[in-house]
């Protein structure tokens, strides 16, 4: 479709690899609707979102965005953007409604019929097997704080390999294990809304022993497929270099990013992380940590925005997860403050800030084992509307895009193995606790009758795409 191509005849300043993975991303819950159709059964998310004063207006992926009844429409749109890859999450109770016992075929048939209408397309498709759709009778039985889940999901992963293993080389495994744990069972923001420290660590912990034992499973059916986890990361910075303060950046650096970094690439949980929560009875048995520390392909990195911290009284301004948002999700770190920078924020209130992308990036590749590096998820929610042509003009998006393309370039020039992008998100969809409120598609979503429109950041990423790079500077 030429409506999405601009001018790509010169050259990019900024040149990407050859080979580089130009992507976008979504998940099940959030865009595919038909929450009651075809055998799917409910998850822990369906039974939140009808929970009184969990999500904003009462609103649910019950239809969503309708990718469901949509993907070739949707898959058109991808092959129109010029997209290479795309990363999208499989929803375990459409495919085994209970999370044990008996799978669904007809739910494992739509993502059979999606992966070949991506391959049809030239897209590669990049599937995650959890994206904090729970199936609700697992929750029921505990939910990830119980060992028995982490072999459930081992055995879900098992049964869409031994289907998809054929047509999909890039495997996911979790995405996000620290909102799993922490928003879901912590600070109670996220499904299944509960607010108890000490089983959240337990969640952490069984969500990464899960992993471990999904690539195990996984490699035994076919060994030559990629396999690795996403997770969410942050640049961490003290508010000043008040003792307090570094310490705050310290024990926040330790939950979001070390607490899963450590234990997937080194085998181990950070020391000091684990004297913090000493008080919730969290002592991981060591045999788990070699499972853990499964040796992976890949790894997602998803990066929004920086932490600035501070561990000295004042006034708290950390960026809710939820607009109901009143517990803390820092689990033995209760007294830390998030506080403002100064930097522009997004719709969302999060501050822009793609430096932290870089830092991020290069940390990885300075402390922990080199493997290939993909960013599964970077981009900005706003609340938009199109204008009187219909169209959305989202400059902030595209300067978004822009900025966070740009540390990525430079630190694959500083020798980071990164070997693609996926922005956030191809549609406008579900934004969990958020509802329909905040829009982060390339493409705008009329809600009420499914109209799909390429926004401006669509048409520029579709240049981006087809000349292999970034723009000069205007």
């Amino acid at each position: 479709m030429t409506s999405l191509q601009d001018d790509t005849s010169a050259a990019p300043a900024a040149p990407f690899p050859a080979g580089f993975r130009w992507g976008a991303a979504t998940a099940a819950y959030q865009i595919e609707g038909a929450a009651g159709e075809d055998g799917r059964g409910p998850s822990i998310w369906d039974t939140f979102c009808r929970t009184p004063g969990k999500v904003l207006n009462g609103e649910n992926g019950d239809v969503a965005v309708d990718h469901y009844h949509r993907f070739r429409e949707d898959v058109a749109l991808m092959s129109d953007l010029g997209l290479t890859s795309y990363r999208f999450s499989i929803s375990w109770p459409r495919v085994q409604p209970t999370g044990a016992g008996a799978f669904n075929p007809e739910g494992l048939d739509f993502y059979r019929r999606l992966v070949d209408t991506l391959l049809e397309a030239g897209i590669e498709p990049w599937p995650t097997l959890y994206h904090w759709d729970l199936p609700q009778p697992l929750e029921d039985k505990g939910g990830w704080p119980e060992r028995e889940t982490a072999h459930r999901f081992a055995e879900y992963a098992a049964h869409v390999h031994a289907a998809l293993g054929d047509r999909v080389r890039h495997w996911t495994t979790v995405n996000e294990p620290w909102c799993a744990a922490f928003l879901g069972y912590a600070s109670g923001e996220h499904a299944p809304g509960r607010r108890d420290a000490a089983a959240s660590l337990m969640a952490a912990h069984h969500l990464m022993l899960g992993h471990g034992l999904a690539v195990e499973a996984m490699r035994a059916h076919i060994p030559d497929n990629a396999f690795g986890a996403a997770v969410n990361l942050y640049a961490v910075s003290p508010a000043t270099d008040d003792p307090a303060d570094v310490d705050a950046a310290r024990r926040i650096d330790g939950l979001q990013n070390r607490l899963f970094l450590d234990p997937l690439l080194l085998g181990r949980y950070p020391d000091d992380v684990l004297a913090d929560t000493s008080r919730y009875g969290f002592d991981p048995q060591d045999a788990d940590l070699a499972v853990i520390n499964q040796r992976i392909d890949q790894l997602g990195i998803n990066y929004y925005s920086r932490h600035t911290v501070a561990g000295t009284p004042g006034e708290a301004t950390q960026t809710a997860s939820s607009p109901f948002s009143t517990h803390s999700p820092w689990v033995g770190s209760d007294h830390v403050r998030f506080v403002p920078a100064g930097r522009p924020v997004t719709g969302m209130g999060w501050e822009i800030d793609e430096r932290g992308l870089h830092e991020v990036l290069t940390r990885l590749h300075r402390e922990y084992p080199s493997l290939p590096l993909y960013i599964t998820e970077n981009g900005a929610g706003y609340d938009e509307t199109p204008d009187g042509n219909g169209t959305v003009q989202d400059v902030e998006r595209i300067a978004y895009l822009d900025a966070h393309l740009r540390a990525c370039h430079e630190a694959i020039a500083e020798g980071v193995p990164l070997g693609g992008y996926f922005t956030w998100s191809l549609l406008d969809n579900f934004e969990w606790a958020w509802g329909y409120s905040k829009r982060f598609g390339l493409v705008h979503v009329d809600y009420a009758t499914q109209r799909r429109v390429p926004k401006d950041s669509a048409r520029w990423y579709a240049g981006v795409i087809r000349r292999g790079g970034l723009p000069g500077r205007a």
